[in-house]
């Protein structure tokens, strides 16, 4: 593991190539600007990922200096028995997730990026996390430089995800171009897409000038880890008279946290006293929401950004989940999905992709509401608080959900045999 500030330079390149030549094993480049890093207890796909593949080649994961989540510069941490390395590449951060300090931050990490790629050997493969837009680009740029293929796995629409905050008709559209045509080329040049759903994955397509055939894998989670943190992280002091409502994830401008809380005060004003909303995450959003709560007077409890252990364990002894998301979000399937899966909770959610409406319905594993309408919120709450029996079994599907669809032991086999076919091909 080690940084690669904006000027400096990377280790000798006549070492790297010797110690590829001593393995006689293919170069993996893993490019995700969003990663846990070396740091333990995460539940990152490109970490996940990396180390799958560092038993079969040589892997690098690169990934940012700033860890997004914390909002901090990432440690020196050396975890043991790592089969790949980790590189650093420098960003300065940012305090705001929507901020031109955000997108000044990118363009540095873009630029070091590309820096560290012109000064390293030439790698087998790339695949390349998007967003952010400067990391794909400079990936796309280097590709088609070397030809080195390029896979790009999509975890998010932008700039779509940051018209949700800034929604001026026609201006927005004006604002963004530049982006959504930055963006569109890196679609454009990809080899191979692979995307967390379908939506992502057809809007990638809709642009690709190279025959990618694309491959929709949720982000999912490991459904034997996640039991593992399940039963060493539960939390045993849950009183049994208490009814929890667990949601797990940003307390961001794409979560309308609010329209959950004014459902839970009409509860309250029917007398049921032991509903309990359990938020675990931070975000911009998290002491409005805070306020917010107390101002309706419900029973709430911010956790803030929690080790995801203590989120499993959290969740697993919950009684239901919600996913409040905003109308018109370009979220689609997310990492929340998987785990409220794998907890085996029903799920009362307002996200309107159909993507995610469809797999409630096909597996009956909860409900969708309008997103605007806290008392048709409250009335699913309230049929799952009172119907034992439909909670346990809309449990069970949600369960069957996650080891159907989520499970990434077993759903991630695609995007290997995606990377073992192209470096064969590539011989």
């Amino acid at each position: 593991m080690r940084k690669h500030g904006e000027d400096s330079m990377a280790l000798d390149s006549s070492i790297r190539e010797n110690n590829k030549e001593a393995s006689g094993r293919k170069k993996v480049l893993i490019i995700a600007q969003f990663t846990d890093g070396a740091e333990t207890g995460g539940n990152n796909r490109f970490n996940y990922l990396a180390d799958l593949l560092g038993s079969e080649y040589d892997v690098e994961l690169l990934t940012s200096s700033f860890f997004h989540a914390a909002k901090c510069q990432h440690k020196e941490v050396k975890k043991p028995g790592l089969p790949y390395q980790i590189t650093y590449i420098y960003e300065p951060g940012y305090k705001k997730n929507v901020s031109m300090r955000r997108f000044y931050s990118h363009y540095i990490f873009g630029r070091s990026l590309k820096k560290y790629l012109h000064s390293t050997n030439k790698p087998d493969l790339i695949y390349c996390a998007v967003p952010s837009i400067d990391a794909g680009n400079a990936a796309a740029n280097f590709s088609a430089a070397y030809h080195v293929p390029l896979v790009l796995d999509i975890q998010d629409l932008w700039p779509e995800a940051f018209k949700l905050v800034f929604r001026i008709p026609v201006i927005s559209d004006m604002v963004f171009a530049p982006m959504t045509l930055r963006i569109n080329r890196v679609y454009q040049n990809a080899d191979e897409v692979v995307a967390v759903s379908d939506t992502y994955c057809r809007r990638a397509l809709k642009h690709n000038k190279r025959d990618a055939r694309g491959y929709s894998i949720f982000l999912g989670t490991s459904m034997k880890l996640f039991d593992q943190m399940a039963n060493e992280h539960k939390k045993t002091d849950k009183p049994e008279d208490e009814f929890w409502i667990a949601y797990a994830g940003t307390l961001g401008h794409s979560y309308n946290l609010k329209i959950i809380i004014d459902a839970l005060n009409i509860l309250q004003n029917k007398r049921y006293p032991n509903i309990k909303l359990l938020v675990m995450g931070d975000g911009p959003l998290m002491k409005d929401f805070i306020d917010y709560a107390g101002q309706q007077r419900i029973n709430a409890y911010f956790t803030g950004r929690l080790p995801y252990g203590d989120m499993v364990g959290r969740l697993a002894v919950s009684d239901i989940a919600v996913n409040p998301i905003q109308s018109g979000a370009a979220q689609s399937i997310i990492n929340k999905h998987g785990d409220y899966a794998m907890a085996g909770l029903p799920v009362v959610s307002t996200q309107e992709n159909p993507e995610y409406i469809q797999l409630l319905e096909q597996y009956e594993a909860g409900f969708t509401c309008d997103n605007s309408d806290a008392r048709e919120i409250a009335d699913k709450i309230e049929m799952l608080y009172l119907n034992k029996d439909l909670r346990l079994k809309m449990g069970e599907n949600s369960r069957r959900m996650g080891k159907e669809k989520f499970d990434r032991d077993e759903t991630y086999a695609p995007i290997l045999h995606l990377i073992r076919q192209i470096l064969t091909e590539s011989v």
